[in-house]
């Protein structure tokens, strides 16, 4: 049932899609992970708030399908997925490189990218339908774009005389050269650059021997290029490929930082040489250990001249090389998957100095430089990696930065799909596993709490379009299906079909939908192979048909037509017709609990999200950067959804926004009818929404059967319902804990996320135990795990965070005395202290033990935080619940202030009046009046509310006596009766709850001018007449009698 128009690697769509952000020809796409929703409305630029929130990013993988996928400037570095480009940039707060855009403009596959070395805000893109765009990636927007490259890009680079322009070449040449701005803007050729016999794989210019370049072919030779000079073509074959046919690309290219002649090239059979480009020879080559490595890709190291690194290409082993030396100095195993693309960062990141000695100049070499051999390595010494960052890239998507200083991952995002996402299914029996079906040809398992890839399928299954978990089982087992259009055999249709769904209502029917613009419905139970029912009225293919899993005898369709049609079964009709989508619709997903919520995805790259009573569409979203193809939600979250995409993504929205009321109703205590009810009820047009699905009716039981904590329980499951994944639950069982409740009640998931300080010393300290059994083990764990010095550091630094330095000092001898009392306490601690504020300035780890012995947490704390380890700076201080919770964070606070009782009072009452400011809008007034009754001494809260209301008489009165408070009339007695008694705070009051509240201004004003006119007015004295009357509302104050 594959759809012959859904396509990926490099294909297009049949039509030209609009692209949903603004677009003027010169705007592209730039997405934030969170982004500000944009819309244009009657050519009119419009910015709103979204109801449906992006609360999590499953980002994609690196492609491994091109070269040059992968750039660095400064702070900031990309790489491609196959149709966008993830930008990281260095957080300097955090000191940590976050994901700060994505930018998806390309509608087929992306072949290059390059950073403008004059100017790092920069980059030009490539992709595979002949288009050339430049970013200004500080502005985030597209500044050029060349529609036509004449060929598909297989290496782009920016050229050496001009910062406004880009080389680009394909295949065989020529090289072009755009120049995008200026006088001399246009698109020429280098003159000699040209009709080369064999297809070029990447060519890189010179960083400082101006128009100097190189090109790499595909059969193993060379072609170097410089003005005044003669031209070198199909040169530097390696030794064993002379005289042959055979070829072996050039798998990497980079010219030596300190000489003008020497490059490093590795080939992906023949290893890496060392050339001189001017004499035309192999000055080194380089020997790997096994004859069956072979390097990928390279890259020099600039803080230590003379290094480089290579990454092989079938086993994730990073080398480390210095041109002095034919073999490796080290080798790492960073991954089971082969490298793909390696770039090293200029260290941006304040991390540990440099192991080497201060003579570091004599010790290592350039490749012009007179060769001396490298430090020797002491058998008992590891070697040290130098100073650096290197973004690493593999064939199976994953991404990392590692800390070549440090040897270790600085982030890992690893798993990644590289392809279209068709499918996504959350497991059954667990909302916080995610599994996902790609072009790619894998499946992947994703936690959505820590956001992920846990485990993934070997990609030998060609394209993977659907998925379906097994039902009733408890492992991570999944059943795929190809989608062929022979799963529906035995029933046969006029054309091909595309999409089936099975009733949950009804176990024996079945609605397909097919290629002749019809959806039909067959009845299993009988044996006849016709339809029961065929709905007509698309006017193109129908895609996908979903069965209301609430409403008996209700579907939808999608259609390539644009459209969504509702179909009654019962009435044989369709009786809504959702308009809204500018390109065919692939995904669809009904809400399980609210009936009338339907969300539909979009090759015109939105999300919608419709009330099927009235056909109005309640929200859209922008966020993805190309087709939405897959929607779900696991029914006990039932309003936190996932979404895939040809963007490669997969990202989590809460959809709680739309069912504000419910969630209010049920923080204020509102009666059951308010929050459950039957669809019938639901489904009638404007009412507030009603829970009519299975988690709310068995929460709804359990509580039932309660009878004692009632209401902790029913705001404890309700809001775990509601919330995404991602700390809620771990909150949760930290107000259990601080009310008292048994530990032996507490999930096993909780020693994984925030501790109450009471247990933090017992799983801590358990877990260091663990860690040192080692000592007694007489064998490893085996290749690629911590080895025993690297379990025992581990081990003792829990002991050591957890104030245990007696402890610490059995596991780490060597530094015992550096925590030891010297010739008195007083001198000892004020050497102590000199000593972390020197340590901490080269971030050494060595200041943590002596942070830790003076007791200065304060210290350790800022430390840690700066170099964004927050869960380290988390043992010490517990600083870091507040970023683990998303979604409707007021909500939640409020409703564990709550069960927190007394000694959350304060925060609690902020909570609720805060939540109250945020619902004073047309539908849901009664519901601030119903927070703010919450609150003790809530008089002056209530009359703000009333005060700014904006209904009609009757409305204003009957919210009054709601609320307490006098009609409209008698407010204006009393405020009268006020002025008389020379109350003026409760005249200002009273007015603004009369029916003239515009005479509380001027008996206002002319208070404020009164107490300014005067030398002893303080902020208290006229703060609480003016905040009264910043709740008149709007429509008073543009009255013609108020203008002067």
């Amino acid at each position: 049932m594959a759809d012959q128009n859904d396509y990926s690697h490099g294909q297009s769509p049949p039509w030209s899609r609009p692209t949903p952000t603004p677009n003027n020809g010169e705007q592209g796409t730039f997405q934030h992970p969170g982004a500000v929703r944009c819309a244009r409305v009657d050519g009119h630029l419009t910015v709103r708030m979204a109801k449906v929130k992006q609360v999590g990013l499953l980002a994609a993988g690196c492609q491994p399908w091109n070269k040059d996928v992968c750039a660095a400037s400064g702070d900031r570095f990309a790489y491609c997925a196959t149709l966008a480009i993830y930008i990281y940039q260095l957080d300097q707060q955090y000191n940590e490189y976050k994901l700060r855009s994505i930018m998806s403009e390309h509608k087929k596959t992306i072949t290059a990218i390059s950073w403008c070395s004059d100017n790092p805000d920069l980059f030009a893109s490539a992709s595979a339908d002949n288009l050339l765009i430049v970013w200004n990636v500080a502005e985030q927007k597209a500044v050029a774009r060349l529609d036509n490259t004449k060929g598909v890009p297989t290496s782009v680079s920016w050229c050496w005389n001009s910062a406004d322009g880009v080389a680009f070449v394909s295949q065989r040449g020529p090289l072009y050269i755009w120049v995008y701005a200026g006088r001399d803007s246009g698109l020429t050729v280098h003159k000699e650059a040209h009709s080369f016999l064999s297809d070029i794989c990447l060519f890189r210019w010179h960083p400082t021997k101006r128009g100097k370049l190189v090109f790499g072919h595909t059969d193993g030779s060379m072609s170097i290029f410089q003005p005044g000079s003669k031209s070198q073509k199909h040169v530097l074959r390696p030794e064993s490929l002379e005289g042959t046919d055979e070829e072996d690309p050039v798998s990497a290219l980079e010219w030596d930082l300190l000489s003008t002649d020497y490059l490093l090239v590795s080939n992906l059979h023949n290893g890496i040489r060392l050339v001189d480009s001017e004499a035309l020879n192999c000055v080194t080559s380089f020997c790997f250990p096994s004859a069956a490595a072979s390097v990928q890709c390279l890259a020099w190291v600039p803080s230590a001249p003379g290094m480089f690194i290579t990454g092989d290409s079938q086993v994730g082993v990073l080398r480390v090389w210095n041109v002095s030396r034919s073999t490796p100095l080290d080798s790492f195993k960073l991954k089971k998957t082969g490298f793909h693309a390696l770039h090293v960062l200029n260290s941006p990141l304040n991390k540990k100095a440099p192991s080497f000695s201060s003579n570091s100049k004599s010790q290592h070499t350039s490749s012009t430089s007179e060769a001396v051999p490298p430090p020797t390595l002491s058998q008992n010494r590891s070697f040290s990696l130098p100073p650096g960052h290197a973004v690493c890239c593999f064939m199976d998507g994953g991404v990392g930065l590692y800390d070549m200083g440090a040897k270790k991952w600085d982030f890992l995002r690893d798993l990644g799909h590289v392809e279209t996402i068709f499918d996504c299914k959350f497991k059954p029996d667990d909302p916080n596993l995610l599994a996902t079906a790609s072009f790619d040809g894998t499946i992947k398992i994703w936690d959505t709490n820590t956001l992920t890839a846990v485990n993934t399928s070997p990609g030998n299954e060609g394209v993977v379009y659907s998925l379906s978990w097994a039902p009733g089982t408890s492992t991570p087992h999944t059943i795929i299906r190809t989608i062929d259009g022979k799963i529906l055999h035995k029933y046969k249709h006029p054309a091909a079909v595309f999409g089936c769904d099975w009733s949950q209502n009804n176990k024996d029917m079945i609605a397909t939908g097919c290629e002749d613009k019809n959806v039909r419905v067959y009845y299993l139970a009988t044996s006849s192979d016709q339809p029961l029912k065929v709905f007509t009225g698309h006017l193109a293919k129908v895609f996908h048909v979903r069965w209301s899993p609430l409403r008996e005898g209700i579907l939808c369709s999608g259609s390539d037509d644009g459209t969504v049609r509702i179909w009654d079964y019962t009435q044989d009709a369709c009786i809504n017709v959702l308009i809204g989508h500018t390109a065919p619709v692939r995904g669809l997903m009904w809400n399980t609990e609210v009936p009338y919520l339907l969300i539909s995805g979009s090759w015109d790259y939105t999300i919608r999200v419709w009330d099927t009573r009235d056909g109005t569409c309640l929200d859209t979203t922008y966020d993805h950067g190309a087709d939405v193809y897959g929607l779900t939600c696991h029914q006990s979250r039932p309003f936190t959804m996932a979404s895939c995409s040809r963007d490669s993504t997969v990202r989590l929205w809460s959809l709680t926004p739309l069912i504000s009321s419910l969630l209010l109703n049920i923080l204020t205590d509102q009666p059951w009818e308010k929050i459950i009810g039957n669809t019938d009820t639901a489904m009638v047009p404007g009412s507030p929404p009603l829970l009519c699905g299975k988690v709310s009716r068995d929460i709804k039981q359990e509580l039932d059967k309660l009878s004692l904590d009632i209401r902790a329980k029913r705001l404890r499951w309700f809001f775990e319902c509601f919330s995404p994944p991602g700390g809620s639950s771990n909150l949760w069982d930290l107000v259990s804990v601080i009310n008292g409740q048994d530990d032996s009640l507490l999930p096993a998931s909780y020693s994984k996320g925030v501790m109450h300080m009471k247990h933090l010393l017992k799983f801590k300290t358990s877990e260091a135990q663990e860690l040192t059994i080692v000592k007694m083990c007489k064998f490893g764990g085996g290749i690629g795990a911590p080895s025993k010095e690297e379990r025992l550091k581990e081990a003792a630094d829990i002991h050591l965070r957890l104030g245990q330095i007696q402890r610490y000092c059995e596991l780490m001898w060597e530094k015992a005395l550096s925590v030891a009392p010297g010739v008195s306490m007083k001198y000892w601690k004020k050497l102590m202290q000199r000593r972390v504020d020197q340590l901490m300035a080269e971030d050494n780890d060595d200041a943590i033990p002596y942070c830790i012995a003076t007791g200065d947490t304060k210290k350790l704390v800022t430390f840690f935080t700066g170099r964004g380890q927050l869960l380290e700076a988390l043992l010490i201080a517990q600083l870091a619940m507040c970023s683990l919770i998303r979604g409707n964070e007021l909500e939640l606070a409020a409703c564990v202030g709550i069960v927190l009782g007394e000694a959350a009072n304060q925060s609690t009452e902020y909570c609720l009046e805060l939540l109250a400011r945020k619902y004073m809008t047309t539908p849901t007034w009664e519901l601030s009046a119903d927070l703010l009754q919450m609150i003790p001494d809530n008089c002056i809260l209530l009359a703000k509310l009333c005060a700014y209301y904006p209904g009609s008489a009757a409305e204003i009165n009957q919210l009054h006596e709601r609320c307490g408070l006098p009609s409209l009339e008698e407010c204006k007695a009393l405020a009268e009766e006020a002025v008389c008694e020379g109350d003026l705070f409760s005249a200002v009051q009273f007015h603004l709850l009369s029916s003239e509240p515009e005479n509380a201004l001027r008996i206002g004003i002319d208070h404020i001018k009164e107490q300014l006119s005067g030398s002893d007015w303080t902020v208290d004295s006229v703060q609480p007449i003016l905040d009264l009357m910043s709740y008149i509302r709007t429509d008073r104050l543009v009255m013609v009698k108020l203008t002067e």
